[in-house]
């Protein structure tokens, strides 16, 4: 009987130890999940703002371009109203000298 104490012990301790080294992987694992599943939404979130981005050029390049075409507009209008503001002065002195 004195002989199986210490082999029981022994016995104990070991699983002791295989329960806690079981925690520990357990710890581990939950850890490295956790980091998984924050990787991955710092990934959703990159691609995300990624999109949004991408939107955000697209609506700016469409209004730099709208503002050109607009500023051409303006231009050509002008344009037209030198012609005939020129086309009005030649019509004048053509008057006059009649």
């Amino acid at each position: 009987m004195k002989k199986l104490i210490p082999v029981a012990l022994v016995a104990l301790a070991l699983i002791g130890c295989d329960q806690q080294k079981t925690a520990i992987d357990n710890n581990t694992d939950a850890t490295k999940a956790a980091i998984d599943n924050k990787k991955e939404a710092v990934n959703v979130a990159a691609a995300e703002a990624k999109k949004q981005a991408d939107v955000d050029a697209a609506i700016e390049k469409a209004k730099i371009e709208a503002d050109k075409v607009a500023a051409q507009a303006q231009l050509d209008a002008n344009k037209k109203k030198a012609d005939a503001q020129a086309e009005l002065e030649k019509a004048k002195l053509d008057a006059e000298k009649k």
